[in-house]
């Protein structure tokens, strides 16, 4: 089990990052500072559905859902 939870987890690690590389971006380029607070909304969404998501796929897993499209 622990082998399959490897990949959606470095998956999400890594967009995780670059969504804090464009958050950092926005900080840096934007030069107002109520733009910037509307701006770090996106990358944060990103980030907050990134772990929603691989929270759900962990649960798929440990309750034996592997593949549903294997089905069809």
């Amino acid at each position: 089990m622990f082998q399959k939870v490897i990949a959606p987890v470095i998956i999400t690690v890594i967009s995780i990052f670059l969504e804090l590389i464009y958050l950092g971006v926005y900080v840096v380029v934007i030069p107002w500072i109520w733009l910037k607070i509307v701006f770090a909304f996106i990358p944060l969404g990103f980030i907050g559905v990134s772990i929603y998501v691989l929270v759900e796929r962990i649960q798929e897993i440990r309750s034996g859902v592997e593949d549903d499209l294997s089905k069809y």
